[in-house]
C-alpha cells in the first residue's frame, strides 16, 4: 500500500446523510474505505470501457431439459478458450443448473461471450460481473 493521503471534499448533508446510512448498512468501519472502494469501482469501470485485459465471471441459470443447451454452452466455451479460464457447474434442482465462468481478456471480446451465452434459448437469466485483473487497482 501507498502513502496515505489526507483531502477534504464539499458534499451536500442530503447526500453525505444517504452515504452514511449506505456504508453503515453494508458494514464499512468508516468513509474513507467506501470511498476508497468506490473509486476502485470507477477505476475497473474505466479498464472496461478502455478494452484492457479484464477479468469477470458470467453466470447462467438454464433449464438443462432443454434440448441442446448443454452442448451450445459447451460448444461457445471451446471456441472462446483464450477467455475462458475456468467454470463450474451446478445442480440446483431437477430442472435448474447454473453455471459459474470465469473469463479473463480483452474487454470486448468478454462481453460479446456473454451476450452469446446469455441470448441462448434456454437460459433463464444471465449476467456478467465485471473486475479487474488487479494489474492496475492499487
Amino acid at each position: 500500500m501507498g502513502k496515505l493521503v489526507r483531502f477534504s471534499i464539499s458534499i451536500e448533508q442530503d447526500l453525505l446523510t444517504a452515504f452514511d446510512a449506505l456504508i453503515q448498512a453494508r458494514g464499512y468501519e468508516n468513509r474513507s474505505e467506501a470511498i476508497r472502494d468506490a473509486i476502485r469501482r470507477q477505476l475497473v469501470h474505466q479498464e472496461w470501457e478502455e478494452g484492457e485485459e479484464v477479468a469477470g465471471v458470467i453466470t447462467l441459470l438454464y433449464d438443462h431439459h432443454r434440448p441442446g443447451i448443454g452442448e451450445a454452452l459447451t460448444e461457445i466455451q471451446h471456441h472462446a478458450l483464450p477467455q475462458v479460464i475456468a467454470s463450474t457447474h451446478i445442480h440446483l434442482d431437477i430442472t435448474n443448473c447454473l453455471e459459474f465462468i470465469a473469463v479473463k481478456g480483452e474487454a470486448k471480446a468478454i462481453e460479446r461471450l456473454a451476450d452469446r451465452l446469455i441470448s441462448l434459448k434456454g437460459v433463464k437469466h444471465g449476467e456478467l460481473t465485471a473486475t479487474s485483473t488487479g494489474r492496475n487497482i492499487k
